[in-house]
């Protein structure tokens, strides 16, 4: 054997090298002249073995698929053509109300005892933000500094209790998995134990050069693939195939919870949304918000097929308008009268799912994702690319993989914030702001963070002034109280009321900050008038 090479890796080259024969890939060996060295024939095949190993059904499935999807992307098909949309099923329940307490009291039961896991997508850098590092590191506000990730493992824990772990998976890429287990090594997990934390790290797919589905190659370095991430839908697959599921199941978990990385109030809802799954028995619950018509969100609708076919799933915000105005409603994406929202409920990539079904299914389907491609074709022909395009999946399109007999349906919370992701930067949210627009900015999301608070002690009794209209540097933001309050106070709203005995004796005025930080289980909250700051911190 050539020097650097073992048996072991020179079988593979050759199994790897008979793959891309069979597949069609010989033009990848062009540019590689008469005599590769050793250590370029090395790192090229590994890299294969990495594409071959890291998705389902490997290299030839992804080629395969990727010829299928990019035939229908030049064929102009509509992935939307014969279906027909109308309103799932589902329940919006106001926050605060009797209803609300009762289905957050029934989602409690089923937490209690380790019943819930939850599932964070932590793939992104913040660069569109400005900012270099890892969004989960990112301040949810700056009157404490508290981390995305912080925030959330310190209500999980708080759900928890007591009680049983409730174990974490957080989905990683090759950008963020570094920084992501220093920030939980350095914070000791945040108090969650050893163990009760799971990484999954997401890896790329090959890049596609033509209709062909013909790898490409590097055109620095011919004996490197051009790679692109394949999409948050990985998640599937990742928990899948790690074994994660089935040890969940295992342990007890009944129900998995899907987060994005910067919405704080994301598990403000958790309990009730459980609740509401119970009470339909569904096996998918994306749990949404009210949306308006020609809103940058996706509205989830009952699709039913001109051939008897129905499936229950997002569409994305871009399609709305034209297929509503093709089926059932010519004027496109409109209110509906009654409510002066869209009766599509907007599909915000909150997922709940009983975790038993959702197992089942992955061990069916190996955790493959429906795909589609977006090529950008260098003219009307659609015959070459303007760059090499890429296969990809999204997370909302689990309930696409479904039979018709998956129970499948939505939970909205109306009169509260549930909904405040950061994910726009700052000249892009003052354009948003100034057409009047959700900007999902950072000035929103912290302004939102002590909104969401505020309306917790409101729906508790709390005496608080009415929330105003501010700009903060060219951006719309809802202005409250300056309202910071560790999980550990209560995790829910019933248990917040139980912290606050008196609440008629307790008022913050305009422009005040109260903080409640550490360990708050016996701290209870019994008279206070703030007309000013207070900063309770318990060590």
């Amino acid at each position: 054997l050539p020097p650097g090479r073992t048996p072991q890796r020179s079988a593979m080259s050759k199994a790897k090298k008979a793959l891309l024969q069979e597949l069609g890939q010989t033009h990848l060996f062009d540019g590689w002249g008469s005599k590769p060295s050793a250590a370029d024939e090395s790192r090229f095949y590994k890299q294969i073995e990495d594409l071959d190993a890291s998705y389902p059904g490997g290299l030839k499935a992804y080629v395969d698929n990727g010829r299928k999807l990019l035939a229908d992307s030049k064929a102009g098909v509509n992935p939307l053509e014969g279906w027909t949309p109308s309103v799932p099923v589902g329940e919006t329940v106001a926050y605060g109300t009797p209803e609300f307490d009762e289905v957050e009291a029934a989602g409690m039961a089923a937490v209690s005892g380790g019943g819930c896991g939850f599932v964070l997508v932590a793939g992104g850098l913040g660069e569109r933000l400005g900012y270099s590092g890892i969004k989960v590191q990112l301040p949810t506000q700056l009157t404490t500094g508290t981390t995305y990730l912080e925030l959330y493992i310190r209500h999980i824990l708080a759900l928890q209790g007591s009680g049983a772990p409730l174990p974490l998976a957080i989905m990683t890429s090759g950008d963020t998995d570094a920084q992501t287990r220093a920030l939980l090594d350095a914070n000791a997990n945040f108090g969650m134990r050893a163990g009760q934390v799971t990484i999954v790290r997401q890896e790329k797919v090959a890049c596609l050069a033509d209709n062909d589905a013909r790898l490409a190659a590097d055109p620095k370095d011919p004996y490197k693939l051009l790679t692109k991430p394949h999409g948050h839908g990985d998640v599937h697959y990742l928990l899948h195939s790690s074994g994660t599921l089935d040890a969940w199941l295992e342990s007890g978990v009944q129900w998995v919870y899907f987060m994005q990385d910067t919405n704080a109030p994301s598990l403000k809802v958790l309990p009730a949304a459980i609740g509401i799954s119970r009470r339909n028995q569904l096996d998918v619950n994306s749990v949404c918000v009210p949306r308006m018509p020609g809103e940058s969100i996706g509205g989830l609708m009952k699709l039913t097929h001109a051939d008897g076919r129905t499936q229950t799933a997002n569409v994305e915000y871009n399609q709305i308008d034209a297929l509503l105005k093709a089926t059932v409603e010519p004027r496109g994406d409109v209110a509906d009268p009654a409510t002066g929202r869209s009766p599509y409920p907007g599909s915000i990539n909150q997922l709940l799912f009983a975790l038993g079904p959702y197992a089942a299914q992955l061990h069916k389907s190996g955790g493959t994702m429906p795909e589609f491609v977006n090529p950008k074709y260098a003219d009307a022909s659609k015959t070459k690319f303007k760059s090499p395009t890429r296969l990809e999946c999204m997370m909302q399109d689990y309930p696409k993989s479904l039979p018709p007999s998956a129970r499948v349906g939505f939970s909205v919370i109306s009169n509260t914030t549930a909904f405040s992701p950061v994910k726009t930067n700052l000249a892009d949210a003052r354009a948003k702001s100034a057409k009047g627009e959700p900007t999902y900015s950072a000035a929103s999301g912290e302004a939102d963070v002590y909104a969401s608070a505020c309306e917790v002690l409101a729906a508790s009794g709390v005496r608080l002034p009415p929330p105003v209209h501010a700009i903060r540097d060219g951006v719309g933001v809802v202005d409250t109280p300056r309202v910071v309050i560790d999980p550990s106070f209560g995790p829910t709203l019933a248990a917040v009321r139980d912290k606050l005995p008196t609440p008629h004796a307790v008022s913050l005025a305009q422009g005040s900050t109260l903080v409640l930080e550490g360990d708050l289980t016996r701290v209870r909250l019994q008279a206070l008038s703030l007309d000013g700051a207070l900063v309770v911190r318990v060590v």
